[in-house]
Order: structure tokens, then sequence, then C-alpha cells
């Protein structure tokens, strides 16, 4: 009788626990938040890249080599990395295709490296909530899931121009520009340059020639080559690739790279780069979100954070007494003495912006610069 008692009562346990587990299986789960995901799971990161970072320099390069970076320092597998190469970004259904490659094959987060990118994770990210979207370069966000990041480019744009400044014998200095005046980015770093080069050199004006393309290099080319053509013997650039420096390498002038380091590109011609060391923040912003502590905020980092630095000086072309100069007017931004767009600045219109004492905030710089340096001209 006993034993019946015992076999009974085992049989209402395991019934009982088997309801538990059902039941325990058909409650809903929680909707998890942006990123909230363990670093032992099947984590991915998605990247979208304007051009193809195979190429070896340049604007997309520049990106994949941070994400390269990331991967190192998190220790993601090549499966964990999707990348969307050669999206248009002026193209929003390629764009978008990328895009939705990228959640298709299970991306947790994903950077979209060009402006134009900007509208279509905008509006994917609402329609995405569970996928972290990270924008470069532009300014749109919303309040959980999209956000945006760049750096204070000008700062090194101001280092090189330095270098340009104390090289150029003909006071003429070129510059490749994507976009023209409106645009805030590309203008600022015009600008920044101009400020570097007269810093050292007064009397040279800075030539610029646009593409109104971020990424062409037809038209990078036979920019460069038309500012040769106005005689200057110095180019800068704010393009994707290193065409400017290989004509002005072929033409026996020099050079001012961006994105990389182009002295590998123009070895002959290249002084130094402003460049971008896109891992600081790639690394930052994937480990966060592994972690499942990623936040909802733009991000603007410089030279302190580690973003953003100018390449070696090219020792043997550099004009004497560069590298003392650059590392002066360095440890002032470092220190905070010096911010670049500080006091009043002439503008190559007659009028002036800016205030005595105090500097352009973020805001401005990043979005508010569409006039030129007193000894900027267009070409």
């Amino acid at each position: 009788m006993k034993k019946l008692v015992i076999i009974i009562l085992s049989l209402i346990l395991i019934f009982s626990l088997s309801a538990c587990s059902q039941q325990a299986s058909e409650t809903p789960q929680e909707p998890q938040e942006p990123g909230n995901t363990n670093a032992d799971s099947d984590f991915k990161v998605g990247v979208i890249h304007i051009g193809n970072p195979a190429d070896g320099s340049g604007y997309t390069y520049a990106h994949d080599q941070g994400i390269v970076e990331m991967q190192k320092a998190l220790g993601l597998s090549d499966s964990q990395i999707i990348r969307k190469n050669n999206v248009n970004d002026t193209d929003p259904t390629a764009t978008e295709t990328a895009i939705l490659e990228c959640i298709e094959e299970g991306a947790d987060i994903i950077f979209g490296t060009s402006w134009g990118y900007m509208d279509t994770m905008e509006a994917l990210a609402a329609e995405y909530p569970e996928v972290i979207f990270s924008h470069g370069s532009g300014y749109k966000s919303n309040d959980s899931n999209f956000n945006n990041y760049f750096g204070r480019i000008y700062q090194a744009r101001y280092l090189t121009g330095i270098a340009a400044g104390l090289k150029t014998e003909t006071n003429l200095v070129g510059y490749v520009a994507a976009m023209g005046q409106d645009n805030s980015e590309v203008t600022g770093g015009i600008n920044a340059f101009a400020l570097g080069v007269y810093s050292v050199n007064p009397d040279a004006k800075v030539y610029v020639k646009v593409t109104n393309s971020w990424y062409s290099p037809e038209e990078e080319t036979n920019a460069a080559k038309a500012l040769l053509a106005e005689g200057v013997d110095v180019i800068a650039q704010h393009c994707d690739t290193p065409n400017p420096q290989l004509e002005a390498e072929k033409a026996g002038k020099f050079g001012i790279g961006y994105n990389s380091d182009m002295s590998k590109d123009a070895p002959k011609a290249t002084l130094t780069s402003a460049i971008w060391n896109w891992g600081a923040y790639y690394t930052y912003a994937t480990e966060q979100a592994l972690k499942g502590n990623w936040i909802n905020e733009n991000y603007f980092g410089g030279m302190k954070e580690g973003l953003i630095a100018i390449s070696p000086l090219n020792e043997n072309i550099v004009a004497e007494g560069t590298a003392e100069a650059i590392k002066e007017a360095e440890q002032k931004i470092l220190d905070g003495s010096f911010n670049v767009f500080d006091g009043v600045i002439e503008t190559n219109d007659g009028s002036t912006v800016g205030e005595e004492g105090k500097t352009l905030d973020d805001a401005t710089i990043t979005g508010g610069i569409n006039w030129y340096f007193k000894t900027v001209s267009v070409k």
C-alpha cells in the first residue's frame, strides 16, 4: 500500500513539473532593448560603405580600418562582421536594400558611414527598434536606437595647414573639395586648413575647386589638374581618393592627404595627411552594444579622444621647422588653450564671424559654417 502511494505521488509531481515547464515556455519574453546582447551570443555588426575598402586608401578604407581594429579589440569573428560595399549614398533604394540585408543576416548594430545614408537609416530605425543604427557625419538621431557620430577633423586640418603654409613657394595652395560653401563639414575643414596656413604664412592664398560629389575619382583628378594649372604647388583635399596627391606627384608638386596616410600612394608628394582613427568610436560603440550598455547619445570626438590625428610627417620633403611648429600648435589644442575657431574671424566677403574671447560652438562648426576665411577663393 505504501509503495502504491509513493508511485501516485511521484506521478503527480511529474505532471506538475511538466505543466510548470509548459507554462514557462509559453510565457511571452520581455522585449529586448537595442543592443542588449550577451558577449557569448551570435552578435553581429553591419557596416555600409560608399566605396570598397580593398582600394587601400581614402574614406572607405579609413572607416574599414576602424572596423578591423574594433573586431580585433573585441575578439569578434569574421562571420560577425557584415560588410556592404559600394552602396551609392545618393540612391535611397540601394541604401535600404543594403541595410535590410544586414538586418536579415542578423546585425545587432549597423554603422552607415556616408552622409547620404542618413534619411534611410532614420526611417528604418523606426521600423526596426531592436537594431541600433549609428550614422557617420550626419546630424539626425532619435531618442532610442538611432544616433550620429563624427569628429573634430578641423583640428587636424589646421595642423596640416601649417605644413602646407611652410612648404609653398608660390604662396598658392590648392584644395579639392567634395561640396560647396553651404556644406559646413567641408567648408569648416577648408577654413581650419586656411587658418593653419595663415598662422605661418599670411601671404598665402587657398584656391578651392569643388567636385560636388563625395566620391568621384574622375572629378577629383580633374579638379587637381585645374588647380595645378592655376599655379598651386601644394594640394590639400576633402575627397575620397588619393588622386589629387597622385596628380601633385606627377607635376613635381606637393600635397596634403585625407582620411588615411596617403604617403603610401604618393610618397614623393604627400607632406602629411589629416586622418581618422575610426576604431576609437567603433570599438567603444560596439562594446557598449555587445554588453547591453549602449546609450543613445551623439558622438563628437577629437584629438584628445584619439579619433583625429595627422599622419607622420614626410621628413624628406617637409619644410624645415614644420615638426616644431605643428607640435606647438597641437599641444595648445590638446591642453585647451587654443580651439582653431577662436575670436573674431575675417571672411572673404569682408564680414566677420565669432566674438573676442570666445570660440565657435560645436553646433555652429558642424552645421553653421557657410562662409570662407579671408584667404580662400573658389576657382
